[in-house]
């Protein structure tokens, strides 16, 4: 750590201009602060239960399904409604109407009425009437080859091919989840004192049940197949499985909307690594290291995905990982090492090398790590000191926004795209400007754009005016001027990406925000979706209840099971 002038510590950190680049942030990894772990470390530090307390499903395996939560301070219940729909009615995108799952995360315990009233609204989505004790609304699809594998090879007393599960990863695919008062729920300031106060708990915790739902469905299945020949998926199969999500375009705008939430993600993230870098190299801390970096370059080269330069970069990565691991363990040979040196030798490495090595780091520390996912919530008030002078502001522009400074406007590709909001389902969508309809209700997402005309503006002005002055006689600027000034003040600040430039990849801002969330097993069907796996590795609910459960499921790889390693499935109840 440095020491100001003031002789007070303050931390070493990397520098905005490379954390913030949208290359790296497409490279990033599930880390212990990541949503679904700090979810699951609440779930075991404070008890918490989840029982399956209505099973109402036909032979075929449709029906209603209910699991009742239970915190030291409240119930709540994930129902379940598995349907009946044709093959070619299965589909991630946001447009389909039928889907083989649809489940809600309710707050109490729900009556025979409002089971039914569920039942008539929730398999309808975003057309249904929800009342605002829904906390959370989404849908799923099967992974068919899975789920039909799983099902015959358990019912005919076998445990199913491992390399069918590693292609995949997951029974069920969610293709959205819901929840911060989207359609009528419940609205996210509603759980500030809750048990989901944390952002996006609820909609994890939903997901992290339906595992469990996911899991019962296929051993039902197969007992009503097999009857006493069936068995039980193997634990570490069951563990390996995770749930899959699709996700789309729709993600994207999240990141730059909220740009003091992502500002805040990622700060606590630098800070819990500058921490980390800082600790001495240990024998037995550098064993578990390199430990995990095999892991991470096993987990990488399982990765099935149809994307050629997802698959380059993994197997890039896969190769320099272990070329990372023998450094450290050279490290470990040196006194007075420290990780940050490790951290500065991996710099000459792909940023996926790099971020799987910062996740690995993480991992090391829980005690110094944890304590940041306490810190992931942040008022969003975007403000302008008073005083601030024309002058003040250009220095923040040049300080912080060089990235946008330096992007030619004026030439078509850096202004290629429009982002708008479709009318049916209300998710945003990319134009091609000039050539696609719709340009007239562009969405104001072109934060560069918009930095790059202000800052040409500004530098025309005389560097003592005062900025109040130059906004009351341009108030188009009143909001880039808010936000560039908040977030250029902010530690991280903003995501440094054209998002309207041709060559500008989405897919980096979903893989940012989907790595907060804790997903692993990165699959891009396109420039524009991508399938990954959430609690993939994580502990089953049978395992919270263990306080020596393994807290350290980062990178999960194909666990070895021996065909004959069935037991007896206990009955259904």
């Amino acid at each position: 750590m440095r020491v100001n002038e003031k002789g007070q510590q303050r931390r070493t950190m990397r520098n905005p201009r490379d954390v913030m680049q949208p290359e790296r942030l497409g490279a990033m990894h599930q880390t212990r602060i990541s949503f679904v772990r700090s979810l699951l470390r609440k779930m075991i530090r404070e008890n918490w239960t989840v029982a399956a307390t209505l099973w109402d499903m036909n032979p075929q395996g449709y029906g209603t399904s209910v699991y009742t939560l239970t915190t030291p301070e409240n119930d709540y219940q994930l129902i379940v409604f598995s349907n009946a729909i044709e093959d070619h009615e299965r589909c991630d995108r946001v447009i389909a109407e039928k889907w083989d799952v649809t489940f809600a995360l309710v707050r109490g315990k729900v009556s025979d009425d409002d089971l039914e009233n569920l039942r008539q609204n929730v398999p309808l989505q975003e057309a249904g009437r929800n009342s605002t004790q829904v906390l959370v609304l989404a849908r799923a699809n099967k992974s068919v080859r899975v789920f039909e594998h799983l099902v015959a090879a358990l019912s005919q007393g076998s445990q199913p091919d491992g390399d069918i599960l590693a292609s995949v990863g997951y029974i069920l695919r969610t293709t959205a989840v819901y929840g911060n008062g989207k359609f009528g729920i419940a609205d996210f300031e509603t759980l500030a004192n809750s048990d989901f106060s944390s952002s996006f708990s609820a909609q994890m915790c939903a997901v992290f049940i339906l595992r469990q739902f996911s899991l019962d469905w296929v051993h039902y299945l197969a007992e009503i197949h097999g009857g006493d020949n069936a068995v039980t998926l193997a634990p570490e199969f069951q563990r390996y499985l995770g749930v899959g999500n699709a996700t789309g375009l729709g993600m994207a705008p999240y990141l730059l909307r909220h740009p003091c939430v992502v500002d805040q993600w990622m700060t606590q993230r630098e800070h819990a690594l500058s921490d980390v870098l800082e600790q001495p190299v240990e024998d037995t801390v550098c064993n578990t290291l390199v430990t995990y970096l095999n892991m991470a370059s096993v987990h990488l080269s399982q990765v099935i995905t149809i994307d050629d330069d997802q698959r380059a970069r993994n197997h890039k990565a896969a190769e320099e990982l272990p070329v990372i691991a023998a450094q450290a363990n050279a490290l470990c040979r040196q006194t007075g090492s420290h990780w940050r040196a490790l951290m500065e030798y991996a710099s000459h490495y792909s940023f996926d090398a790099q971020e799987a090595l910062v996740a690995c780091l993480l991992e090391l520390y829980p005690d110094l790590v944890d304590r940041f996912e306490q810190q992931m919530n942040t008022v969003e008030e975007m403000a302008i000191q008073p005083g601030v002078t024309v002058g003040e502001m250009v220095d923040v522009l040049e300080r912080r926004y060089q990235w946008a400074l330096d992007i030619d406007f004026s030439e078509p590709e850096n202004q290629y795209w429009f982002w708008y909001r479709s009318q049916d389902k209300e998710e945003p969508r990319l134009g091609v400007r000039g050539e696609e309809p719709g340009e007239e209700h562009e969405l104001p997402l072109d934060v560069g754009r918009q930095v790059n005309a202000f800052y040409a503006v500004l530098k025309a002005e005389d560097r003592e005016t005062s900025l109040a002055r130059f906004l009351l006689e341009n108030p188009r600027f009143r909001q880039i001027a808010r936000r560039s000034f908040t977030l250029g003040n902010r530690e991280m600040g903003d995501i440094q990406i054209n998002s309207i430039g041709q060559h500008s990849k989405p897919m980096h801002l979903l893989r940012c925000k989907l790595s907060m969330f804790g997903a692993t097993k990165f699959d891009p069907r396109s420039d524009r979706w991508v399938r990954v796996t959430l609690f993939q590795g994580a502990p089953l609910l049978d395992d919270l209840s263990d306080k020596q459960v393994n807290d350290h499921w980062i990178f999960p790889v194909l666990p070895v099971v021996s065909p004959d390693n069935n037991k007896e499935r206990e009955q259904h109840q």
